[in-house]
């Protein structure tokens, strides 16, 4: 391999102007962009309103004869959403160009947004209709969206608006801050999921482990579950929730309700012609002579009853009748994926079909934790469903303050004077956007349904920019969600083969997140568009499967679904036969598109999924289920037959025969082979060289660890105002690395430095991982690196608002600053760029010209900074003085001991020493290493590829040439080991890349020879600096008296239980005393000898009047003065009681702590007894 450094460096200076450099790059944040783009593109929010549909409100509502009389009816709905793109506002008049770009939103601290306009239309007794347009709010943008100005720019154009050269965008900008929605795991769509819990089973005494869930999406991308019960007397129960609450309604009910119909089409519809069935057949009975109780048998008559039970509960208008009410409920809660009544009667006949199955045990319950049952929530799509019941608020909202209105008897009512409407609107909350923003900046879903989600929180995460790694990860991270973390149960932590190619083996953190946090493969895609399947039903019937209106079919028979919707039946046969001429069919079709030319074959989408499931005992219910819409993963393998590309689903891949390589490939059986078998890894995974080499832990580690490296954030730091970056300014490009690492133009972002590493027990610095540095290494730069933090001072905050500016930077006129202020600080009140500044120091000056008084902000910090830019940041108008700025200030950090550095096998160590070059072993060529570590590092990690980098390295450096460490390259039959070692012999080396050595400090040779060559090692960003703690004097609690906790409130060191038995093991109890209460919270207290008591002992009054100081007695102890007593042994304890004794009480001393807990366990009726000899 080539390094191809001036194609890279010609890419740099010169971006290209008509397309990305790196399309993979942009690939990966496709998701997140394509799912906000379809909020307008594909019409997903003026769907979203028409699904809302309209409200309603009468002037008047009073009875007459028993009949309800309606006065004038107000009927109001959003017709259309209209975002735009982010704009100067209007006040402002003195720029030309108007367009504002996410750079200004980043260096200003604010959020990149623009208006949100609504089309509200209202009729007054379904009269004309009148419109008008709202501008609710400003809406925050997602960057490189259709709505954003950054949209189809050239890396060229992006450099240009101060953006990165590759800038993918999928991320929002709230008050400066870069904020992600984090993609999360869902249930599959629009089918029917068989389960087995024993929660179900606490919802009543009849009340089953059986059930059967379906998560219906309607068109705008907002679901609702349905769930189907299972009792022990046979009957089905339909459950569903609204507005948070949970309702049941007998399946009966619901079918009954759905359609004109009777007992027999019910029968025939569940059972068929499995008369032989009893099992079936006796339930299906039991369920339709139990529902003879409700007196129900036409649908009116259902839906009726539905209607009244659910008026209240759905609070529709007024003037809906029972059955509308009831058609309403039908609409909106019953399998809302499917608009024709007879489409969900058929939907809901096979549910309770497979729901009996199930409990039959003729199918087995469906595993909700299989990628194979599920799909991604993509931000996009959630962001449009938050709007949606925001805008659906808002027009509550109005319908409230109107019936507000009328309940006050407030004057003017008129619904057909457009003035009182408009007046009405104004005093509604307009602002959507600020809500949108506060879901944003907090992840916090504040929601009145609930959204069909099991979490409130947790939804948005901060795209940091630590490193490009950390960043690019961001975008492919996939959540299981917050409830299952909660979860004490490993199963859905649990890595299944049914994720091979979508979710990444290796890439996810080990602890509390392990297997929840996921991460999409490579090539892993998501839909996010619908596609066109029109013609598939027509192809279905052509294809000899009958028409879904077939009721009564053959046991064998299975049924056809496409979206969630019954299409037809057919025999298991005739299914596979469909199944083989669909998929050949939508490969031949994407071909034909792919070359431009035309074809008369029926269209097929290429992502269409089809997933057969052939009958089997106890296994999966058997059918072909075909979906095409959204919110699917979906990747890439290669069709063996035509040679074509063929995108295959999680849902069909479990029955289908891929090859990972095509020596695998066996005849007539497999049909499928993988383009690369790295596909199966993630972005970050597959940067590990040689990862097939080692133990499966490393990688993991690595790929957390390249994710915590001081690398090289991006190109346009100066741009940035992040409030804490870090930059590796001593960057290099490995020698050994991936193809993929090009690919994705990993050069534009060095992550790490090449380094000599020798594996030698050299000196007793480098037990335990540690690691010893090359002093002359550092010197040279070796991990040099920069902390830029940045810290905003506004004047603003300091005054309340509606007051006038009274606060401003610089100094008062007439007044004389200190000396040391105009050391540090300009006469502008700003500080120098490229002064150093210490704690303490002043960094910015500013005056209160109602006082004339002078103030500085100090500079607080534990070591020096550089102030490196300084921003001047106005308000979005520009018409008033400049009250807020940013300084940045750069912080230097050298490699010092402590620090910590890994290599990328998860090998990681501190440094323990700066070894000076004198004393280092060196090579016969003279060459020293500039890392060494110890041979124990490797024989219980097997971090096998170490070692081969190591050799390949050596190689590549000796001949100029990059090394490929893409894994599974390398067999038993071809070896890297001989591969690498052949290039060593040609370039004078040792095969094995061994050289003898020289000790540094005698200059004798050393006895064996040491392995040494090229390993490429990441500098990680906890440093000892961020880190070290210590204290003599400082802040403590109130409470417990012992040093308050947190280095930033200059806390005490944490002294756990495992430092507590390592001091007690070395014998060191008076130290232990020492530190953990005579420097902590030593106190004295008085206690009783008698009865251990540190409660009972208190201050006495003396009775003898001699004046002398009071003493400390034992009240528990002591017994009450009968009067006779005399007075020199008598006290009173300050209450008018006198007592007599309990003075046999000493002083100790305890920590203070214990004082309170002894108090704590008082309360709680618990006495503590000492023993005090």
């Amino acid at each position: 391999m080539s390094f191809h450094t001036l194609e890279r460096e010609k890419t740099f200076k010169c971006p290209p102007t008509d397309g990305t450099s790196f399309p993979d790059l942009q690939f990966a944040t496709k998701p997140h962009v394509q799912s906000f783009n379809a909020l307008t593109d594909a019409g997903l929010l003026n769907l979203a309103v028409k699904e809302i549909g309209e409200k309603t409100i009468f002037d008047s509502i009073t009875q007459e004869n028993g009949y309800l009389k309606f006065g004038n009816k107000l009927s109001f709905r959003v017709d259309e959403v209209q975002i735009a793109k982010p704009m100067l506002s209007s006040r402002e008049r003195t720029s030309i160009n108007r367009k504002v770009y996410p750079a200004e939103a980043r260096e200003r601290l604010t959020s990149y947004k623009s208006r949100l306009v609504l089309k509200l239309s209202w009729s007054v007794n379904n009269g004309p209709r009148q419109t008008e347009m709202r501008e609710v709010g400003m809406l925050p943008i997602m960057v490189r969206s259709n709505r954003c100005h950054l949209e189809g720019m050239s890396p060229a154009e992006l450099i240009a608006h101060k953006e990165e050269s590759e800038e993918m965008g999928g991320y929002f900008i709230v008050n400066g801050i870069e904020k992600l929605i984090r993609m999360l795991i869902l249930p599959k769509r629009n089918h029917p999921t068989a389960l087995i819990r024993p929660s179900f089973a606490n919802r009543g005494n009849s009340y089953s482990q059986y059930g059967l869930a379906i998560r219906c999406v309607r068109a705008d991308e907002s679901s609702l579950t349905n769930t189907l019960h299972y009792l022990n007397n046979g009957v089905t129960m339909f459950r569903f929730h609204w507005r948070k609450n949970e309702y049941l309604i007998p399946s009966m009910m619901i079918l009954k309700a759905l359609v004109e119909t009777s007992d027999k089409e019910i029968f025939e519809g569940i059972v068929g012609n499995d008369l032989g069935n009893t099992f079936l057949t006796d339930r299906v009975e039991l369920m339709l002579r139990a529902y003879k109780s409700y007196g129900l048998y036409t649908q009116t008559e259902t839906l009726q009853y539905l209607g009244s039970k659910f008026r209240v509960v759905l609070g529709v208008a007024e003037d809906l009748t029972d059955v509308e009410v009831g058609h309403f409920l039908i609409k909106k809660v019953v399998l809302v994926h499917l608009s024709e009544p007879r489409d969900k009667f058929r939907m809901l006949l096979f549910m309770i079909r497979k729901l009996y199955a199930l409990v039959a045990g003729e199918c087995c319950a469906d595993n909700p934790d299989s990628p194979q049952h599920q799909e991604i929530l993509l931000g996009g799509f959630l962001y449009g469903q938050i709007l949606k019941e925001k805008i659906e608020d808002w027009l509550n909202s109005i319908r409230f303050q109107i019936n507000m209105d009328i309940r006050r008897n407030v004057p003017g009512i008129d619904f057909s004077d457009r003035k009182y409407l408009t007046k009405v609107f104004s005093k509604i909350n307009n602002d959507i956007g600020s809500k949108l923003q506060y879901f944003l900046s907090t992840g916090n879903l504040i929601s009145n349904t609930g959204l069909d989600l099991q979490q409130a929180t947790g939804y948005t995460v901060v795209a940091e920019k630590l490193n490009f790694y950390r960043f690019l990860s961001h975008f492919r991270m996939v959540h299981r969600g917050a409830f299952f973390a909660e979860l004490k149960t490993t199963t859905v932590r649990k890595l299944l083969p049914e994720a091979w190619g979508f979710m990444c083996p290796v890439h996810t953190p080990d602890g509390a997140p392990c297997g929840l946090l996921n991460h999409l493969a490579r090539k892993c895609d998501v839909i996010t568009h619908t596609s066109d399947v029109s013609s598939i039903p027509s192809l279905l019937l052509s294809l000899g499967v009958d028409p879904p209106s077939t009721m009564v079919h053959e046991p064998d028979w299975v049924s056809v679904q496409l979206d969630g919707k019954i299409v037809g039946w057919c025999t298991h046969r005739l299914a596979a036969h469909v199944a083989s001429v669909l998929r050949n069919l939508k490969i031949q079709y994407a071909a034909v598109e792919r070359n431009g030319t035309s074809t008369e074959k029926p269209k097929v989408p290429l992502d269409l999924e089809i997933g057969l499931v052939p009958p089997s005992h106890g296994g999966q219910f058997p059918g072909l289920y075909l979906f095409s819409n959204t919110a699917r993963m979906i990747r890439p393998v290669k069709h063996i037959e035509s040679g074509e590309l063929d995108m295959v689903g999680p849902f069909e891949q479990v029955y289908m025969d891929i090859a990972c390589f095509p020596k695998e490939i066996i005849p007539k059986i497999s049909t499928h082979v993988e383009y690369s078998p790295t596909n199966v890894l993630s972005i970050v995974a597959n940067m590990t060289p040689f990862s097939d080499f080692n133990q499966s832990p490393r990688n993991m580690y690595q790929c957390q660890m390249g994710k915590q490296t001081m690398g090289t954030p991006g190109t346009a730091l100066r741009y940035r105002t992040d409030n804490k970056l870090y930059r590796l300014q001593t960057g290099q490009t490995p020698v050994v690395r991936p193809k993929l690492h090009n690919t994705y133009g990993m050069d534009h972002f060095p992550n790490g430095t090449n380094a000599i590493v020798a594996v030698i027990s050299y000196t007793g610095y480098d037990m335990e991982d540690a690691m010893i540095l090359n002093k002359s290494a550092h010197e040279r730069g070796f991990g040099y690196g920069t902390v830029y933090k940045g810290e905003s001072i506004d004047l603003g905050q300091k005054r309340r608002r509606g007051e006038p500016v009274v606060h401003h930077f610089g100094f008062a006129p007439g007044s004389s600053p200190r000396r040391e202020w105009l050391q540090k600080v300009d006469a502008d009140g700003l500080p120098y760029v490229g002064t150093m500044l210490e704690d303490g120091d002043p960094m910015v000056a500013y005056y209160d010209e109602s006082s004339g008084q002078n103030f500085v902000e100090n500079y607080h910090g534990t070591e020096p900074g550089f102030v490196d830019e300084v921003r001047l940041i106005g308000n979005d108008v520009g018409d008033s003085e400049c009250q807020q700025i940013h300084i940045k200030f750069r912080i230097t950090r050298s490699p010092i001991i402590g620090d910590k550095f890994s290599s990328r096998h998860g090998q990681k160590g501190i440094c323990s020493q700066k070894w000076p070059a004198v004393d280092m072993p060196f090579t016969e060529s003279g060459m020293q290493p500039d890392i060494i570590i110890n041979p124990h590092a490797f024989p219980s990690r097997m971090t096998i590829g170490m070692f081969v980098e190591s050799l390949a390295g050596k190689a590549g450096a000796c001949q100029g040439l990059a090394q490929d460490s893409t894994p599974f390259i390398f067999s038993e039959q071809q070896k890297a080991s001989d591969y690498f070692g052949e290039q060593l012999i040609k370039s004078g080396y040792n095969y094995h890349g061994n050289e003898p050595m020289y000790s540094g400090i005698t200059g004798k040779e050393m006895v064996a020879d040491i392995y040494i060559g090229v390993v490429y090692y990441q500098r990680l960003r906890h440093m000892v600096n961020d880190k070290f703690q210590v204290r003599t004097t400082g802040p403590i609690h109130n409470l417990t008296r012992q040093p308050v906790k947190g280095r930033k409130r200059a806390g005490g060191i944490r002294f756990g239980e495992m430092e507590r038995d390592a001091v007690i093991g070395h014998g060191t109890s008076f130290l232990m005393q020492d530190r953990l209460m005579n420097c902590s919270d030593y106190a004295q207290t008085w206690v009783c000898r008698d009865c251990g008591s540190i409660i009972s002992p208190m201050s006495t009054i003396s009775m003898s009047g001699s004046g002398a100081s009071s003493e400390v007695k034992c009240r528990a102890c002591a017994k009450p003065a009968t009067g006779l007593e005399d007075a020199n042994i008598t006290w009173e304890d300050g209450t008018g009681h006198k007592f007599v004794g309990g003075g046999n009480t000493t002083l100790i001393a305890l920590p203070s702590v214990f004082n309170y807990l002894t108090a704590e366990l008082a309360a709680m009726n618990i006495k503590m007894m000492l023993d005090v000899k």
